[in-house]
């Protein structure tokens, strides 16, 4: 396989090896560039179209010794088809109205993040994150991004939102949250399906999801939004890879 030869003039970092977040027992290392300067834009646009994804302005993706479960994923909006379950995701989020927002965090959105993380999320890496962690996350963008709220028509709850990149050829979910008390509303998939709408009323092509771990129940969500398509080998495809080893290299 050919390598672009684009990525071979960016200076890329990796980080040491720490704790699989979607493998038990396994180990995790990164690759990652910063996202800097009037080309950010475009950077983060060549290194998504790679398997990257954006983190404030590092642009990063799995580089683990020995594995290679992480696929990138992204849903083509075009093609896609609501089942059954999900359109009754959709009815069951009727009072909930969208809502476009600046990359500008909100002690509202804080709360509602603090409730997420620590219903669902209590032992992950943004276990620990303040409210200047947070701000920092939501507006340190160097690329087009933008907070989509999800609220409550008649109270003006707030009951989800996502920081999403608008990129040339869809939408990049960077992170959703949503409330944790509410787990009949599917909130989750529901901000996907609603992406889906907005994808296709602005003429865009994908909804970017990150990353899909075979075998990760965590991941199992992603599949549901078909037709995926996969980055393997450095192409996106339509079918799945059919064997991912997951071994460490001790092992």
């Amino acid at each position: 396989m050919s390598v672009d030869p684009r990525l071979k003039l960016i200076r890329f970092f990796m980080t040491g090896p720490g704790p699989c977040p979607y493998l038990p027992g396994r180990e995790e290392r990164k690759v990652f560039t910063r996202l800097d300067g009037r080309m950010a834009e475009q950077l983060n646009e060549l290194l998504s179209q790679h398997g990257f994804r954006r983190s404030q302005s590092i642009a990063y993706r799995p580089s683990c010794i020995g594995c290679n479960a992480c696929v990138s994923v992204r849903v083509v909006a075009e093609r896609f088809v609501a089942s059954k379950s999900q359109k009754r995701v959709i009815v069951s989020n009727q009072d909930l109205e969208r809502r476009v927002m600046p990359p500008l965090a909100t002690d509202e959105q804080y709360q509602l993040f603090r409730r997420y993380i620590d219903h669902r999320h209590e032992q992950g890496g943004m276990a620990d994150m303040d409210d200047e962690d947070f701000v920092r996350m939501i507006e340190d963008s160097p690329v087009n991004s933008m907070v989509v709220e999800y609220r409550h028509r008649q109270t003006n709850e707030l009951m989800a939102f996502c920081l999403t990149d608008v990129m040339e050829d869809g939408l990049s979910m960077v992170y959703s949250v949503f409330e944790p008390t509410s787990p009949k509303r599917s909130l989750g998939r529901f901000m996907i399906l609603d992406h889906l709408r907005f994808t296709l009323d602005h003429h865009l092509d994908h909804i970017y999801l990150g990353y899909w771990v075979n075998g990760s129940p965590k991941m199992s969500y992603k599949d549901k939004f078909q037709p995926l398509e996969y980055l393997v080998d450095g192409q996106w495809s339509r079918c799945p890879p059919v064997a991912i080893p997951t071994r460490n290299s001790d092992s």
